[in-house]
């Protein structure tokens, strides 16, 4: 007995020192560079050409005939108003209507160019929450040193920051070596088919094969991640697909007052519970992995220790990371029934049922990898699955250690220097997936500060943005350009 206690105490201390070591070279990832001097911008008049651009109700709607084309117009007027030299210097072209596309040529025709995205369109504002907002959604006042309105965040934040940058480099005499292009959708909120992936399709038709392409989905976040007090930039490496499979159930029907042994309601609840109850295992890969790569080394040491064995605590990790919604949705395809339809009068027995579940589909797993698990996990044939058309699998993975991914890394050190920058997974879905055919180096980040109350504003109430954050997002622009392209 002895000698097994012996014997256990050495296997003990042998792991005790080789999670010690892990954790000991388990060293910060971020790139060293020196920061850059702010550039000269006027805060106010950023702030305020932004605030002109958000007066502007380009919404998209489901229903595409409720499209109002006169405000798109004018908001691309505008535009052309307040950037003259984007306009006298670029080439623009229209792309189905109201897509834009510009073209800043550069002097080295065997450089792959750069494309930036952004989107024009925003989302409608709830009806009946108007009042609640503490300014006018489309008012575009700039007060509390705020910006205020609808798109500050989701994406004209983005796009104005773009042809900021552009406005002003061209100020200063700068022409670019390498192509950029600059990529405007007009329908991103409801599914970019007709905006983002005529524009990819076009610029695939004309053999583009981008360096790396850049759109909205990663941020300066803060206060959202346990054991961080400063800002992350949030880099996003991959994003989520997308499925809504369509159960139906057909019985007949009859007087309620004479029910069957069971029902159609009652066959697909029973078949939607067993979906939550069943859902696709939780995984540490891919963009998540990376993620903790990046974000153990800079965490205190009991943290950091986790981070670096997760050969040991891996489950631990997922649990702990997991039993979040967010932390969820990161680490596995998330299962969420959102319609139920049946009946049409409470004393009739449906003689059909309906329900939508959606599906997030962790890179790794695909459409067809869900479909056969909701047929086994159902396992019933009077169940039918069917699926909707709006289905697409998950986006690849852009390597870390590509320049692309690097050079980000970088230029946001330079601008913002207190920032940690970090991968991450994008949980939503953004245009950018329509440029995933042209290159493999697809990122998602704008230069903005979102706080935990921020996320909310996002399709919500008050969306809003600091006017010194919206100068960051310019900055971000302008240096990225001066390392990738100038």
């Amino acid at each position: 007995m002895k000698r097994i206690l012996v014997l256990v105490l050495v296997l003990l201390l042998g792991l005790g020192a080789v999670l010690v070591v892990r954790t000991l070279e388990f060293r910060s990832r971020q790139p060293v560079v020196s920061a850059v001097a702010p550039e000269p911008f006027d805060s106010l008049a950023l702030a305020g050409r932004l605030a002109g651009a958000l007066q502007f109700a380009t919404i998209s709607y489901q229903d595409s005939s409720a499209f109002d084309a006169r405000v798109f117009d004018g908001f691309q007027r505008y535009l052309e108003d307040s950037f003259p030299r984007v306009h006298a210097t670029l080439k623009r072209e229209r792309v189905n209507g109201h897509g834009l596309l510009y073209e800043w040529t550069g002097s080295d025709a065997t450089l792959a160019p750069v494309v930036l995205l952004a989107h024009q369109d925003v989302v409608p504002v709830e009806p009946g929450t108007e009042g609640r907002w503490t300014e006018p959604p489309f008012g575009g006042r700039i007060t509390g040193g705020y910006v205020w309105g609808r798109g500050a965040l989701d994406d004209k934040g983005s796009l104005l920051g773009i042809l900021e940058a552009v406005e002003h480099l061209i100020a200063g005499g700068a022409t670019p070596r390498r192509t950029v292009y600059l990529a405007f959708g007009y329908d991103e909120e409801v599914s970019g088919r007709r905006g983002a992936a005529r524009i990819a399709a076009l610029l695939g038709s004309r053999n583009v094969r981008p360096e790396f392409v850049l759109d909205e989905g990663g941020m300066l976040a803060t206060g959202m991640i346990p054991g961080m007090s400063g800002r992350v930039a949030l880099i996003g490496i991959a994003e989520k697909g997308y499925l809504t499979v369509e159960l139906t159930v057909r019985a007949p029907g009859g007087h309620s007052s004479m029910p069957p042994g069971e029902t159609a309601v009652g066959i697909l609840a029973a078949g939607v519970a067993q979906l939550e109850a069943r859902q696709m295992p939780q995984a540490i890969r891919g963009s998540t992995a990376a993620m903790f790569d990046y974000l153990g080394p800079e965490l205190p040491f009991g943290q950091r220790l986790v981070m670096a064995n997760r050969w040991l605590f891996g489950g631990l990790l997922a649990g702990r990371f997991g039993a979040t919604a967010y932390g969820n949705a990161m680490l596995r395809t998330t299962t969420a029934p959102t319609v139920f339809q049946a009946g049409v009068k409470e004393n009739v027995l449906p003689s059909s049922a309906t329900a939508l579940v959606n599906f997030r589909i962790l890179p790794g797993d695909s459409v067809a990898s869900v479909l056969e698990h909701v047929r086994e996990v159902l396992h019933d044939s009077r169940i039918d699955v069917g699926m909707r058309e709006s289905a697409s699998d998950p986006s690849v993975v852009t390597s870390v250690a590509a320049e692309p991914f690097q050079v980000l890394s970088r230029t946001i050190r330079q601008t913002i220097p207190d920032a940690v920058v970090i991968p991450w997974l994008l949980v939503g879905a953004t245009d950018s997936r329509y440029y995933a055919a042209l290159t493999p180096d697809v990122l998602r980040f704008v230069g903005a500060t979102v706080g935990k109350d921020d996320v909310d504003r996002v399709h919500g109430t008050d969306e809003r943005i600091g006017v010194s954050d919206y100068v960051d997002v310019v900055r971000v622009y302008v240096q990225l350009l001066r390392n990738a392209v100038l």
